[in-house]
């Protein structure tokens, strides 16, 4: 994974680097809830499945299951208490899907690691405002939702960006790609996630953003 500066400061400054998000700073690991059965089978990207909407990010990802720096919903299709990817219920959107946070670690895990969330179900993920991340999956074209942007148009992100959970479980600056506005059509009822400090460029290629959710 790539590593930079933030604010002249070297790489020494990272807190955690886990898979596919750097934890810079961080307020809550929250480890409750079970993760849902899909969330360590799911496609990536699990709901909008168009090559031509699919990120960049992903291009090189075949793994199945959740994976770290994607969002955690709330799963009430499956019970009180249990956490994954996005999906869509008899294909709608689902009010009761919520955001929660920034999954830590790919449901799976990798080879010649230890596989914590095959072992114990759950899957851990970031909260708290106050925690910063570096996310190196991310939107990158519009899903081409709810009278949006066409599917396939780039996203480019500035500093002090807005960031929601988009229908795949990425983050995004595009709120009619949320997965909430779906739903409602509201932006007040969308989830705010984040708030982008440092955007890719040509340095790196990690989205680093204040948590919010």
């Amino acid at each position: 994974m790539t590593t930079f500066a933030i604010g002249g400061q070297g790489s020494g400054d990272f807190r955690e680097t886990s898979g596919r998000v750097q934890l810079l700073h961080v307020v809550t690991r929250n480890s409750q809830g079970n993760l849902t059965p899909d969330a360590f089978t799911q496609a990536n990207p699990p709901v909008i499945t168009s090559a031509t909407g699919k990120s960049t990010t992903l291009a090189t990802i075949t793994k199945v299951g959740v994976l770290g720096g994607t969002i955690a919903f709330t799963r009430p299709d499956f019970g009180n208490g249990y956490h994954g990817g996005p999906v869509l219920v008899s294909a709608a959107y689902q009010a009761g899907q919520k955001p929660l946070g920034i999954l830590i670690n790919d449901a799976i895990g990798n080879a010649f690691e230890n596989t914590p969330g095959i072992a114990s179900g759950k899957g851990p993920y970031v909260c708290g405002s106050g925690s910063t991340v570096a996310d190196s999956i991310y939107e990158t074209k519009s899903q081409g939702l709810s009278a949006g942007p066409a599917i396939g148009t780039a996203l480019t992100y500035s500093p002090g960006d807005r960031l929601y959970a988009s229908a795949n479980g990425l983050v995004t600056n595009n709120l009619t790609d949320a997965y909430e506005y779906q739903v409602s059509a509201h932006d007040y009822e969308c989830t705010l996630i984040g708030i982008v400090k440092v955007a890719p460029d040509a340095n790196s290629s990690l989205l680093v953003f204040d948590v919010r959710v």
